[in-house]
């Protein structure tokens, strides 16, 4: 056995029997718990120096983020990330590292290290996954360091939103190379939003990690709080959900929803809506074009 097979089974067997739900609990409880207010400026300044973030692009003083969570998911103040508009241009929805970029093909996207995704699995619906036959897909990593709020990556209409029950084991690269189907396998939310390019929509798929109540939806009815709505409400149920909600006509780069903590996004674009000509290991921005029709 190799060095790497044997870091791969001690990773597996940390993930397999450390106590996630009580690491969650305890790691979203200090993400929402606010702060005396004299100690976010100097907390928040030490955290974004440790972990490589840009303050200069905050939209607040980092006094008025009372939580980790609330500064985690901060928005950009006005004209922090110019998008890079173009007739039928393809833009990041996140800040990170492209894990992973290709065609969809036989229902499969492939992943670091030669992991295998069923389609299906990863929407939690098998019936759509032929549709992205011959579309392209794109895996990103959210870092601390990154802004944690998701874009639309094209222009489009929101109509409904999918929340799969699962794991919240951390989704960090180390962990996605030894853990086989990870992504399919956590916690998540899939956004779908139909273009008019095409009859199957682009998904967007926010895929929580580590901490309960990681991800917000911008877009939910009846909202509570100032990030919007947050999946606890159908946690509680443990059950798949279908959340149909009024139509919400969006531009592209309008946000979609945000991350509490680390995460990952995966964006399936059907055939027809366009070409992905970004490279594994690129970091990219929010914003940042990542291909487009014709490309």
């Amino acid at each position: 056995m190799n060095l790497d097979s044997i870091r791969h089974s001690a990773i597996r067997g940390a993930a397999r029997w450390a106590p996630m739900g009580l690491y969650s609990s305890v790691v979203y409880w200090g993400a929402r718990t606010a702060l005396p207010r004299p100690l976010r400026r100097p907390l928040w300044t030490a955290f974004a120096r440790a972990v490589g973030a840009d303050l200069g692009e905050t939209e607040r003083d980092l006094a008025e983020y009372p939580s980790l969570g609330e500064f985690f998911a901060r928005r950009l103040r006005d004209g922090a990330r110019p998008l890079a508009v173009g007739p039928g241009a393809i833009l990041s929805p996140s800040d990170g590292v492209v894990a992973a970029v290709g065609p969809i093909s036989d229902g499969i996207l492939v992943e670091a290290k030669g992991h295998r995704y069923q389609v299906g699995a990863l929407l939690a619906d098998p019936s759509r996954a032929a549709a992205y036959d011959g579309g392209w897909y794109a895996t990103i990593y959210l870092s601390p360091a990154n802004y944690h709020r998701v874009h639309t990556p094209v222009s489009g209409r929101v109509v409904r939103y999918d929340y799969v029950p699962g794991a919240q084991l951390p989704v960090s690269p180390r962990f996605a190379d030894a853990i086989d189907d990870l992504l399919a396998i956590n916690e998540r939310a899939v956004i779908w939003l139909d273009v008019p390019a095409s009859q199957t929509p682009v998904a967007v798929v926010m895929v929580g990690a580590v901490a309960v109540g990681n991800i917000w939806l911008s877009h939910l009815p009846n909202p509570e709080g100032g990030l919007g709505d947050d999946t606890r409400q159908f946690r509680a149920a443990g059950e798949a959900r279908r959340i149909e909600i009024p139509p919400v006509d969006l531009a592209v780069g309008d946000e979609l929803g945000a991350f509490l903590l680390g995460s990952t996004v995966v964006m399936l674009m059907p055939p027809g809506t366009g070409l992905l000509t970004v490279t594994a290991g690129e970091v990219v921005r929010q914003g940042q074009r990542l291909g487009g029709v014709g490309a």
